[in-house]
């Protein structure tokens, strides 16, 4: 997989180029191959100055090219990814034929609406919905994975508690679904500060 940001691409598709002067949005494309050629692209709407939900973490692209890797294993599934954000991994597995359900948190209405942006953006079909980690309303009941992915999830401790509460609810209500994660281990910054 490889990021292409500052493609010099003239067709006009609005790839690398600012959208919006006050949010400084932008699109990044993230190509995945197959041998030496590019197999297919994922258009991604990042934006700077929100919070971290709106930017393609480095675990994210680890996790999408695994899904690539491995996308034998996620064709004809049904996927859910939490705390999705610009949901990188999940548009990759919906590409691979998933069927994919995209969340992040319920109250951050400026995420979801970017998750339907970038699906439209790429002409992908999944499911968004508002999901809060350790909240039990009619969101979490409707989900069935088989595969539950994850991009960075872990990067608040204070929310581990329900991060895992909710996983683990997912996974005994859908006997034989796996819970496939990536972390960035950001303790060790602290040694050098």
């Amino acid at each position: 997989m490889r990021r292409n940001d500052d493609d010099d691409d003239d067709s006009g598709d609005g790839e690398g180029e600012e959208l919006t002067d006050e949010k400084m949005a932008t699109i990044s494309r993230h190509s995945f191959f197959d041998s030496e050629k590019i197999a297919f692209s994922i258009s991604i709407i990042e934006n700077m100055k929100e919070d971290y939900g709106l930017f393609v973490w480095p675990c994210s692209i680890v996790l999408a090219e695994y899904v690539w890797q491995r996308r034998l294993r996620f064709s004809g599934n049904s996927v859910v990814e939490l705390g999705a954000g610009t949901c990188l991994p999940g548009l990759v597995a919906a590409k691979v034929g998933s069927n994919v359900t995209l969340t992040d948190d319920a109250n951050r209405s400026e995420v979801l609406d970017n998750m339907e942006k970038v699906c439209d953006l790429n002409k992908l079909k999944c499911k968004v919905l508002g999901l809060t980690w350790g909240v039990w309303d009619v969101a979490i009941f409707s989900l069935h994975p088989k595969i539950i992915l994850g991009a960075d999830v872990l990067y608040d401790a204070r929310a581990f508690d329900d991060l895992f509460a909710t996983v683990a609810f997912l996974l005994q209500r859908n006997p034989g679904s796996v819970f496939i994660t990536t972390y960035h281990n950001r303790s060790s910054y602290k040694c050098f500060c």
